[in-house]
């Protein structure tokens, strides 16, 4: 079959398995060459196989030579359609994991549910005996709890209805986006599916079965972002979430002390949450376009590796918050100040010129495995 990019809304419904192992490959190839560091040996990764989640799993393995389990929830070929980029990818790392020499497994399903839990738990009893780090990386729209109740996230604003530029995907246009607010249902609903509450019902899990290693680190991920963006997303129903994200990890850390937990505060990029949210991609092609005339630019494979090299490990890279700052370069004043300023002027006139529209769209392909140099996309593919 020759599979073909097919984009909807701000999603691709296709995936190509070659490409998905060509952009695997290449981040491997990426870390490879920044040489290795002394780390975790034994790592779990919850959210493996995409973006922020994929890049960490790559980065621990080839950075500090772990073996890695990870968890993830995608979708297999059934014949007529491809299989999901996640699954793609994840295959693709195992593959080459086990040609260097790496453990390398992973258990797919929903990491919300004990039963995943309780056979991510038999595993690392089975293969690995403890671990000495657990990547949080879980992004889902929704989470269906163990007495059957489902909460589905929003992305809302609180408090007040808001209205921005926003760029329309289809064409490139620039438009006018108008976010309602939030019901307090539907801030509950979204704390749950993307809040706290599951890491930590992973660390005890994991504790109270005794596969932690003495001393564990557990990381998770969340994004701030500039004024611009606050109130869709640092002060809407999303960044209501990442509120009891910082309440969890500190509760972890009081609750259990062999284990210490950080929260990683990334860099804005095309994933294929942030595609999703209203403002976010026109505030990405302008940040893209500031950050690479400047040489700062990182994708995410270069923001896990120097997280992991450079950061998670040394207890004094953190702020005042106790976050890990990766989006230090993107928050430079430098950088916010002609970013805010392009804001202000950006135009169906000039959005081209000022954003970064070719950077946003190469990354989006990226992820579905479309677009990478030196894959033959007229040639047939095995999408099984």
């Amino acid at each position: 079959m020759v599979v073909e990019p097919r984009v909807k809304d701000f999603i691709c419904t296709t995936a190509h398995p070659v490409g998905c192992a060509a952009n695997v490959k290449n981040q491997i190839e990426y870390v490879k060459s920044k040489g290795k560091a002394e780390g975790p040996k034994k790592v779990l990764v919850i959210g493996a196989s995409t973006g922020y989640g994929l890049a960490s799993r790559i980065s621990v393995a080839y950075g500090y030579g772990a073996d890695t389990l990870g968890v993830m929830f995608e979708k297999e070929s059934n014949g007529r359609r491809t299989a999901s980029a996640g699954f793609y990818n994840t295959r693709a790392f195992e593959e080459q994991a086990h040609k260097d020499g790496l453990y390398a497994k992973s258990i797919n399903g929903d990491a919300f549910s004990v039963e995943i839990k309780e056979q991510v738990i038999n595993t690392i009893k089975e293969d690995l005996g403890k671990v000495d780090m657990i990547v949080y990386s879980l992004a889902a729209p929704r989470r269906t709890m163990p007495d059957g109740t489902r909460y589905t996230s929003v992305l809302k604003t609180v408090g007040e209805e808001y209205t921005n530029k926003t760029l329309v995907l289809k064409d490139n246009t620039i438009t006018e986006a108008h976010m309602s607010s939030a019901t307090e249902e539907e801030i509950n609903a979204t704390i749950k599916v993307m809040g706290g509450e599951d890491w930590i019902d992973w660390m005890k899990a994991l504790n109270d079965a005794g596969v932690l290693a003495d001393k564990v680190i557990t990381v998770a991920y969340s994004y701030i972002g500039p004024k611009i963006t606050f109130p869709i997303y640092a002060e809407g129903s999303i960044g209501q979430a990442k509120k009891d994200l910082y309440k969890s990890c500190d509760i972890i850390n009081e609750r259990w002390s062999q284990i210490k937990a950080k929260v990683a505060i990334n860099k804005a990029l095309v994933t294929q949450s942030s595609a999703a949210i209203p403002i976010v991609p026109l505030y990405i092609t302008l940040l893209y376009k500031v950050m690479k005339d400047k040489g700062l630019h990182e994708g995410c494979i270069e923001q896990m590796q120097r997280l992991f090299m450079d950061k998670i490990l040394d207890d004094s890279q953190v702020d005042e918050n106790g976050f890990v700052r990766m989006d230090d370069w993107e928050m430079r004043d430098d950088v916010q100040s002609v970013v805010a300023e392009r804001w202000d002027t950006v135009s169906n006139d000039n959005v081209k010129e000022i954003a970064d529209i070719d950077g946003y769209w190469e990354d989006f392909y990226n992820m579905f495995g479309f677009k990478i140099d030196g894959v033959d996309y007229s040639a047939d593919v095995d999408i099984m």
